[in-house]
């Protein structure tokens, strides 16, 4: 249960900074270097005002602030308790600006080249060569049919659900994760409208102004803009075969994070290795380094079983892991899920409440459903091998058609292949001219503004005839600028 705090420390009358705000410095202080461990139990809010030769609602001030970031917690007959020391203790570091955050809800506009690839993908005339996600003759019509049956078999209302989702799917998510190593709860499972809400409600929520993100060089993140509207700052990792190469973040007062996709890099498609994981996640206890593990990819492995996921094996708590349906089964769904400390999920759960009330109930009487069919495995070994025909497909007509003129990735699972060009190719040019002969696909700089000879293609949409065609077309317009 923890011990009980003493302190001797007042706050200083003289100083300019308000005494609640000193109160709530002082025990992230201590907290953060580790003096007062979690379940640690403090003196009643009388002693402490007491203590501090403060008015009781001072103390009352600072608490509140320190219960709502879920650093203290609270329960009957128990007093007020230390909860977390990593992810709540930075959520309040600036605790004043972060209403601020949640109230003003504004977004930078999109990168003009995604704009314009969200509306092409629009048209029903373009091959698309680079879309993420499973094209639509690998939709599981008679399994998700069932599913939705016995889900509305069921219903009696479509009311609004708890904050942190429906209890059955949250329940069904943690026997689901415990295949993959993750020993959880469902009070440490928050339903999202997928991992894009995940990311923001992170944005919205733990993140102070200036805060630095760490990426890889090409990343998925940066073809948002949910990061940027909170001011955080990029910061690139170097990479090797096994990812980034955490060992260069770099230790700073400010606030930083880590965002990394171990599984099937969303362009590059790398796997982190398990030596790799288990050493960031030491690396990330012993410098209090919060992780973002998006798992979007995981269930799409199509030569071997990847690693544990990062979350595995976390002990300490630093990693949040966000999964979703919307790679290997339905985006259209909206369903994603965040795993983290129970403090961290509640702030979350409390921040989305206040945007969309809860992820579609029906979607989530649906996915229980999915999650409780012996089918729904079967399912995923059948689109593992759809997959990978595809994947082979894509390399053999790589080799065939831009062998000579551009290099790329084996990808072992995921959607995609991420292919350099020559340095005489304009990919500026080539994307025009390919709309205009029918072909959609996403030009490297929408991931990394150096990425300037990349293009991110996609073997998991179009149906393996497709691919050669758009490819074809490709090559040819390719080997046209070349001459």
């Amino acid at each position: 249960m923890g011990q009980r705090i003493e302190m001797t420390w007042q706050p200083d009358q003289q100083s300019a900074t308000p005494k609640y705000q000193q109160i709530i410095s002082y025990f992230l202080t201590r907290i953060q270097a580790g003096d007062w461990p979690i379940g640690d139990q403090l003196p009643t809010q009388r002693q402490l005002a007491q203590q501090f030769g403060v008015n009781r609602s001072t103390v009352s001030q600072a608490m509140t602030i320190l219960l709502a970031d879920g650093v203290l917690t609270t329960a009957h007959g128990g007093g007020t308790r230390i909860a977390s020391n990593s992810w709540s203790v930075m959520m309040a570091h600036d605790p004043m600006n972060w209403q601020d955050y949640i109230s003003s809800g504004e977004f930078v506009a999109n990168q003009p080249a995604i704009q314009r690839i969200n509306d092409l993908e629009g048209r029903g005339d373009l091959i698309r060569m680079s879309t993420g996600e499973l094209g639509p003759d690998l939709y599981p019509k008679t399994f998700i049919q069932r599913a939705m049956r016995q889900a509305t078999g069921q219903l009696t209302n479509l009311n609004y659900l708890p904050p942190l989702g429906l209890k059955e799917l949250r329940e069904a998510l943690v026997q689901r994760l415990r295949k993959w190593g993750i020993d959880t709860t469902p009070d440490n499972v928050l339903i999202t409208s997928g991992s894009l809400q995940s990311l923001q409600l992170i944005a919205v929520s733990l993140l102070e102004k200036g805060a630095t993100v760490y990426t890889t060089p090409a990343s998925y993140l940066k073809s948002l803009r949910v990061l940027q509207s909170v001011n955080a700052n990029f910061a690139e990792l170097p990479v090797d075969d096994n990812g980034p190469q955490y060992w260069h973040i770099k230790p700073t007062d400010r606030q930083r994070l880590l965002y990394t996709i171990p599984t099937f890099d969303n362009p590059g498609g790398t796997v982190m290795g398990a030596q790799r994981r288990a050493d960031l996640l030491s690396f990330a206890k012993s410098h209090q380094l919060p992780i973002i593990e998006d798992t979007a990819y995981q269930d799409i492995w199509l030569d071997e079983q990847p690693p544990k996921p990062l979350k595995a094996n976390d002990i300490a708590g630093n990693v949040l892991y966000l999964g979703s349906i919307s790679k290997s089964l339905a985006p259209g769904m909206r369903l994603g899920w965040l795993v983290g400390s129970a403090a961290i999920i509640k702030r979350l759960a409390d921040v989305k409440m206040q945007t969309d009330y809860g992820a579609s109930s029906l979607s989530q009487q649906v996915l229980t459903a999915i999650f409780a069919d012996p089918g729904y495995d079967d399912y995923l070994t059948g689109m593992r091998a759809a997959i990978r025909t595809r994947r082979d497909n894509a390399q053999r007509e790589l080799e065939r058609q831009l062998g000579d003129v551009a290099t790329w990735n084996r990808p072992s699972g995921g959607f995609y292949i991420w292919v350099t060009l020559a340095p005489e190719i304009s990919v500026a040019k080539l994307f025009d001219a390919a709309v205009t002969a029918g072909v959609l696909l996403n030009p490297g700089v929408v991931y990394d503004s150096q990425a300037t000879q990349q293009i991110r293609l996609s073997y998991g949409y179009e149906t393996p005839e497709r691919f050669t065609e758009g490819l074809t077309i490709i090559a040819s317009l390719i080997h046209q600028q070349l001459r």
